[in-house]
């Protein structure tokens, strides 16, 4: 057995996880995260020694925590070099979690460590897996014969930060034209509200006024009840998501990508296009394809992920 946490800038989830991927029991407590460091840490030991117990076992039963954190992680010391959503500089999180949790503790960025529990669940016998989670940002991980790359810093595979258009959006890490900046649900809102101002008649004004808000179904749902001015919208954020896809597909060709973030319960009306788009664009024309599937876990890649990393660097 194994604990898997995963450090979110809203809220801190934990659960057991056995060999297989599966969550015994699992829970959850808000992160607060103006506070201090430390205190969060605290609070993921804490959380850790809740699901053990809940789980019905002992700290003797886990053979490892692992984490999934936000930021700049230096696997070899768990430590987290940089974060910007927590307050974490030079910040050696392993160490403070195994002071109150006598257990062996890995740290995986949070990308990578949602990336590997799609693998271990979804990419098994891929020689090279891709994850790409479309959310507040554009996340994701890369696997190639089984193990996670990090590059030589710890900051490798920070996919969303490829550049598809020079000179373009501006994006949170200081540079223009990110794919972030472009396919993010964040990027997604921001074209939908610019389509709203030009388009008052668009049902996206009613859809939003009824949720209360803006949001990254806006675009979607209006597209799918006829507003052309929605459907513009949505063929062009695919389009953006695609041609970065298309990047990944052509550095890496991976056996498989998968997509994942709120936005991927779109299922096919979002996976279609971006497969058609892909195959007539990535640079294999005669060689087997990239297959592009749709995430699986949600929520619970990050639980699974960190656990089932942990589990793989003490194998």
């Amino acid at each position: 057995m194994y604990v898997g946490i995963d450090l979110g800038g809203t809220n801190i989830a934990a659960g057991v996880v056995d060999d297989n991927g599966k969550i015994l029991c699992q829970a959850s407590l808000p992160t607060k995260a103006d506070r201090g460091a430390e205190a969060i840490a605290k609070d993921m030991a804490e959380l850790a020694k809740r699901v053990i117990a809940d789980s019905g076992l002992t700290e003797k039963d886990i053979k490892a925590i692992g984490v999934g954190s936000p930021g700049s992680v230096v696997n070899s010391t768990g430590t987290i070099a940089y974060s910007n959503n927590i307050n974490m500089k030079n910040f050696p999180l392993g160490d403070i979690i195994r002071s109150y949790v006598d257990l062996p503790v890995n740290l995986e960025n949070d990308a990578n460590a949602a990336a590997y529990g799609e693998y271990a669940i979804n990419g098994k016998g891929s020689e090279c897996f891709v994850f790409i989670t479309l959310g507040t940002g554009v996340g994701g991980g890369v696997i190639i014969d089984g193990k996670l790359f990090r590059g030589f810093n710890g900051c490798g595979a920070e996919l969303g930060h490829t550049v598809i258009e020079h000179g373009g959006e501006q994006c949170t890490c200081g540079r223009k034209g990110c794919w972030e900046a472009y396919a993010s649900v964040t990027a997604l809102i921001r074209q939908t509200k610019e389509a709203m101002e030009k388009n008052p008649e668009s049902l996206m004004h009613a859809l939003a006024e009824k949720e209360g808000k803006v949001s990254g179904r806006t675009a979607f749902d209006a597209a799918k009840q006829g507003d052309s001015a929605a459907q513009e919208v949505v063929d062009q954020y695919i389009r953006y998501v695609a041609d970065g896809i298309v990047n990944m597909v052509n550095t890496f060709q991976p056996t498989k990508i998968v997509i994942g973030g709120g936005i991927s319960k779109e299922g096919d009306y979002l996976l279609n296009p971006i497969r058609e788009f892909v195959k007539a664009n990535d640079y294999n024309k005669y060689l087997e394809k990239t297959e592009i599937e749709i995430a699986t876990l949600f929520n619970d890649a990050g639980i699974i992920g960190a656990a089932l990393a942990a589990k793989s660097e003490i194998e």
